[in-house]
């Protein structure tokens, strides 16, 4: 089988190995995903993998406030120890997220979050664009699944590309993480609140500012 950048990038979200390492695991694995996975976990690869069961109630709450106090992030990330947790590997770590979080606006943490009631909307809402689009009524639900994906990157963090480094989602970096740290590091919650939301306002792109701001600081 082929191996595509598609399964690449997911056996390295699953596993937190390095591309090359998970692109070697693949081919000896013919495109097999779980023996991939195996295969990498053997050569003590895979550490997010091996670390994923493990109690993570350390850790810190971190806060970001944009200049001005228009856009406020409160992040809880847990981790193994509270020695790991005073470092500053994992506090820049968390200031990123936070920072991720301020940019990107999330609403969830990881996909599973998801309500079935707000993924049934959307799938609806997708479902009547593709057959507005004139697309035949049996692929559908083809496209629909495609789509969802790019919800999913959208409204969940995981799934979110970095904003310091575009070429890695957040769900990578937490995984080059727990690789370099070597305990379990969990993004449990979050909230953000951004400057009359939900009031009638004039539009300010605050978002483009974080963003420029967490360039600038990477």
């Amino acid at each position: 089988m082929a191996v595509t950048a598609a399964m690449v990038k997911e056996l390295r979200e699953k596993t937190g190995a390095g591309m090359l390492d998970c692109k070697k695991a693949l081919d000896e694995a013919n495109g097999d995903l779980s023996k991939a996975s195996e295969l990498l976990r053997e050569k003590g690869l895979a550490a997010a993998a091996n670390k994923a069961g493990r109690i993570a109630t350390e850790g810190v709450v971190e806060s970001y406030i944009h200049a001005g106090g228009r856009i406020g992030v409160l992040v809880e990330v847990n981790c193994e120890t509270d020695f790991v947790a005073k470092t500053d590997n994992f506090k820049d770590f968390v200031r990123g997220i936070a920072m991720q979080i301020a940019a990107a606006n999330p609403s969830y943490v990881r996909r599973e979050e998801v309500p079935t009631e707000a993924l049934d909307k959307e799938k609806e809402i997708l479902r009547a664009q593709a057959l507005n689009e004139g697309k035949p009524a049996h692929i559908v639900d083809k496209m629909v699944e495609g789509r969802i994906s790019k919800y999913y990157e959208e409204v969940c963090l995981m799934e979110q590309s970095y904003i310091k480094d575009p070429d890695k989602t957040v769900s990578v970096l937490l995984n080059e993480m727990i690789s370099t740290i070597g305990e379990n590091i969990s993004i449990r919650r979050f909230a953000r609140f951004e400057l009359g939301e939900g009031l009638e306002k004039k539009v300010d792109n605050f978002v483009e500012e974080v963003m420029a701001q967490a360039k600038g600081n990477a």
